[in-house]
């Protein structure tokens, strides 16, 4: 999942709203342009029947995000651990 995690730290957030012929509340909305999304990893998004891009992958975009989070936090974790060992030493 290494280079996966690498595109994910690639992508861009953007806020976004529908037309109000689709949503006439116009409600914000939170995700990714799936155009961007394929540019970084093609494996991210989901095509129509003529190969067109449809939508972001989230359930997948959401295990390698999660799967970021448990190595930083394994990280994090290392340091927090060496950090006190040399405390304890003084």
């Amino acid at each position: 999942m290494e280079n996966e995690s690498e595109a994910v730290l690639a992508l861009n957030p953007v806020t976004f709203r529908y037309k109000k012929k689709l949503d006439p509340e116009r409600v914000l909305h939170f995700g990714l342009i799936a155009e961007e999304v394929e540019k970084v990893n093609p494996d991210l998004v989901l095509r129509g029947e003529e190969g067109k891009v449809m939508t972001v992958r989230y359930e997948a975009v959401n295990a390698i995000l999660l799967n970021e989070f448990l190595k930083e936090h394994r990280r994090v974790e290392e340091q927090r651990q060496q950090f006190e060992a040399r405390l304890s030493k003084k």
